[in-house]
């Protein structure tokens, strides 16, 4: 089948998951603003089922190790239309021994808002220090497989299709043993399989494990004091080749990556528009890399030639999330990336000539973000209105800061909305008790899990019970979400660019794989519409190279696409 499409949602029985509009009131919808201002974000951990609490092994020896938290995943593992949560946890360290040894966990979602945890059926509860995860069909087989990265061995699992994971790890030969921390499945040679890419942090042991006394108290240290006296250096990081036969190839070197900074999160997309996937990875206090895919298996650093390395200032900053994502819908993907304290959100305007320009105070996003310690950053539509907003998870590293900084280690969450003019507003405050919760926000994944019509927020915090947050009323504007099945590309249609466009506004987005920091989002792609009811194109660029269109597309629904079956636009 060529376009399938689910019913629209008031059909499917999720009405309570937020107020929809009737046909006459549609027509008559207030402006985006008025939207914006009813949105609520509200805590449905409780009532979703979940009871996930995050145990990073803490006893008060400062390991570095314990700082960083652990992310997530929605994907459908199960292929029954609804996203599934995939939540990477800790492990115990020397001092510390949990009475019940914790592992990461798999939700399944039910359909109806809740969720069951499954994890043992699954068999992919993984007992070892976690940080980091992502999922992508990588053996074309129709069913979405899982890598999990660790402090120590990372971890692939298979999914067998009957709701169970096999360990794959040595026969796939990806068991990175690093200190690794974000990853993403990414087709950078279009061969219509999925690569994977890993970002390593640097080498650390708790034997030999470094603190700082301040003011008499004893407080974690940044990366470099972890080496006393010892030259400071990064792990490389690696990126595997899929050779289509369920294994892969270490390529690191042949493909000229040569990130060796202490990374911690990587963005793929296609930042020059040529149809090659791009890497960008955010170190911390080192300078990014970007890397341009030359389309022959290699890539260019061209971190100093674009703008992206350093602030504005030239000043490296932590790099704790990156994303790209085109916020003023001009046809190319900017980039965010996020940092600690005293530094701001780095707002990154891609400038369409390989240039970027760092746009953080004028945006409006710099002066806002600068007392914060900040983690996940994103780009989400969350009020439809086919602007793309930005949302962080804060939470300072050190846990006794109220003892000798005047910051705090649980922070609240930010969340700006774009104005469409180029600018943003903070909005975190109006926008429900889900986003007025302070905790110690790390990884954060974004997708619609109860496929309402607009992007829900799941969030894991730093030796913390986790937060879902369900938006109630994003869906006041109109959306179209789509879903890709690649043919000739890669199963899960990663890469694909799609283009929509209603009346005048045209958005880009593309399907990606991990983003932020440590997480993935819903591979499904919404775009809200605003008060537009159609629309009038929608095109897609697959990775194979294949671009084709479809028109006429109603709004309101969440929409299959399959590779070949639109009307093919020739070059």
């Amino acid at each position: 089948m060529c376009f399938a499409s689910l019913l629209p949602v008031i059909a499917l029985g999720l009405i309570s998951f937020g107020e929809l509009l009737s046909a006459n009131e549609v027509q008559n919808r207030p402006d985006s603003v008025g939207v914006q201002n009813r949105i609520q974000f509200v805590d449905a951990t409780s009532a979703s089922g979940i009871r996930f609490k995050h145990v990073d092994g803490r006893s008060g020896r400062k390991y570095l190790l314990e700082t960083l938290g652990s992310g997530a995943a929605f994907f459908d593992y199960d292929n029954d239309e609804d996203i599934d949560l995939y939540i990477v946890n800790a492990a115990d360290l020397p001092g510390f021994t949990s009475k019940v040894p914790p592992t990461n966990v798999l939700y399944r979602n039910n359909g109806d808002g809740t969720f069951t945890d499954v994890t043992s059926q699954a068999g992919v509860g993984h007992p070892g220090y976690g940080v980091g995860c992502a999922a992508a069909d990588y053996d074309n087989d129709g069913y979405q497989d899982l890598y999990v990265t660790n402090y120590g061995p990372n971890v692939l699992y298979h999914n067998n299709g009957d709701g169970t994971f096999t360990d794959v790890t040595r026969k796939a030969g990806v068991g990175d043993p690093h200190w690794s921390t974000s990853c993403a499945f990414l087709d950078y040679d279009n061969d219509g399989y999925v690569d994977l890419y890993v970002v390593n942090y640097l080498p650390f042991s708790v034997e030999t494990s470094a603190w700082w006394i301040v003011n008499g108290v004893r407080t974690y240290c940044s990366p470099p004091d972890q080496f006393a006296g010892a030259v400071f250096h990064g792990e490389p990081d690696t990126l595997y080749r899929n050779n289509g036969d369920g294994t892969f190839t270490d390529v690191t070197k042949e493909a000229g990556i040569s990130s060796t900074g202490v990374g911690l999160a990587v963005a793929v997309g296609d930042y020059n528009n040529d149809g090659n996937a791009d890497i960008y990875v955010a170190n911390d206090m080192e300078q990014h890399y970007l890397f341009k895919n030359n389309g022959d298996g290699t890539f260019t650093d061209v971190t100093l030639l674009s703008g992206t390395g350093y602030s504005e200032d030239g000043v490296p900053g932590s790099g704790m999330g990156a994303a790209f994502g085109d916020y003023d819908n001009d046809g190319y993907l900017d980039l965010v990336v996020s940092n600690a304290a005293n530094m701001p959100t780095i707002l990154y305007h891609n400038d369409g000539d390989g240039f970027f320009t760092d746009v953080s105070f004028v945006s409006g996003i710099g002066q806002k973000t600068l007392s914060y310690f900040k983690w996940t950053n994103e780009f989400i539509d969350y009020d439809n209105d086919g602007f793309q907003d930005i949302f962080i998870t804060d939470g300072h590293l050190q846990d006794n800061i109220e003892l000798f900084g005047d910051s705090t280690y649980p922070q609240q969450n930010l969340l700006f909305h774009n104005r469409g003019d180029g600018t943003f507003t903070d909005v975190s405050e109006e926008m429900g008790a889900g986003m007025s919760l302070k905790k110690v926000g790390r990884g954060a994944a974004f997708g619609d899990y109860d496929n309402d019509g607009d992007i829900d927020i799941f969030i894991n915090n730093s030796n913390q019970t986790a937060d879902l947050l369900r938006n109630d009323g994003g869906n006041r504007n109109n959306w179209l979400m789509i879903k890709t099945v690649g043919v000739k590309s890669n199963r899960d249609g990663i890469g694909t660019r799609i283009k929509v466009v209603s009346g005048s506004l045209t958005q880009i987005k593309e399907v990606k794989s991990g983003s932020g920091y440590l997480s993935q989002s819903d591979l499904r792609v919404l775009f809200g519409l605003g008060t537009h009811t159609k629309a009038d194109l929608v095109e897609l660029r697959w990775p194979s190279g294949l671009v084709e269109r479809i028109r006429d597309v109603k709004a309101r629904q969440i929409l299959t696409v399959t590779e070949g079956c639109g009307e093919r636009v020739e070059k």
